[in-house]
């Protein structure tokens, strides 16, 4: 009985060992990611994201800004 309980927690430590290391892995491998895209999220959308366009309400703002 107590062969038996032994061999389960050495299964047991082996896979928790396992299964940390992958984590690990997958943590540093994420980090890489953030830290080469400047924290931004890179996706692979074919379209432009148009984030400005110059109208006479953005005239109005920008020189009331200044």
């Amino acid at each position: 009985m107590i062969e038996e309980r032994r061999g389960f927690l050495k299964k047991l430590a082996g896979a928790t060992a396992v299964a940390g290391a992958g984590a690990v892995v997958a943590v540093a491998g994420e980090s890489k990611k953030a830290q080469s895209s400047g924290g931004v999220v890179v996706g692979k959308s074919t379209k432009k994201e148009i984030i400005y366009k110059k109208n006479e309400t953005w005239d109005e703002y920008y020189s009331a800004a200044l």
